[in-house]
């Protein structure tokens, strides 16, 4: 497969993870599915890993690889023009913006699973009953959340989606940085040329 087409599906895959990254930090605003006020939503909400990271930063990745499609791959094949190299060649930065944007959502995904949800809890206080992740296997310490109902489980199970969709983002940045720097120095049809009469 040329690696042009080849970026083209990772872009293409890109779209629908940066996507699901959106919906979830958009749902996180809304804990347990209802709608609270601001100072109640847990503060790595507020730092957008979701929409930021592996979102707004996704689209410049993702577009550029779209871009690399070479319709006529074998055409390609003896040029001298260093243009689809160079193409190649600076898809690498993109795809770092997005290994970059993909592991701040993987961080604060990270840190939100570790500390926990923003709860209420006796004496109704607001806080974040939890630490270090001792909740996880504690479902006792979870019932330590009054509300608002299923916070515990909304925060957990968001989060991971925003984790596990974050490192998968961050996996098919890195091999479209290999793929750019194969495209860069062996050409977009690297290994794949036919002369004009057809054979290889």
């Amino acid at each position: 497969m040329c690696s042009g087409s080849f970026a083209k599906c990772l872009g293409i895959t890109l779209i629908p993870l940066s996507i699901i990254c959106v919906l979830c930090n958009i749902l996180l605003f809304f804990p347990g599915g209802t709608s609270v006020e601001n100072d109640h939503i847990t503060v790595e909400v507020w730092y957008f890993g979701g929409l930021l990271g592996s979102g707004v930063l996704m689209i410049f990745p993702v577009m550029v690889f779209l871009g690399l499609k070479n319709n006529d791959c074998c055409g390609c094949c003896g040029n001298e023009s260093c243009g689809r190299r160079f193409a190649m060649l600076t898809s690498i930065l993109f795809a770092a913006v997005g290994v970059v944007g993909a592991g701040y959502s993987v961080i604060v995904s990270s840190v939100a699973i570790n500390h926990g949800p923003l709860c209420l809890v006796e004496g109704e206080m607001w806080e974040t009953p939890f630490s270090n992740g001792d909740y996880l296997s504690n479902n006792t310490l979870r019932a330590s959340c009054l509300g608002p109902k299923n916070v515990v489980s909304w925060h957990l199970s968001l989060f991971a989606v925003l984790l596990v969709t974050g490192l998968f983002q961050m996996a098919l940045c890195a091999v479209q940085m290999v793929n750019g720097l194969l495209g860069a120095l062996c050409g977009d049809c690297c290994g794949y040329c036919e002369d004009s009469d057809g054979t290889a």
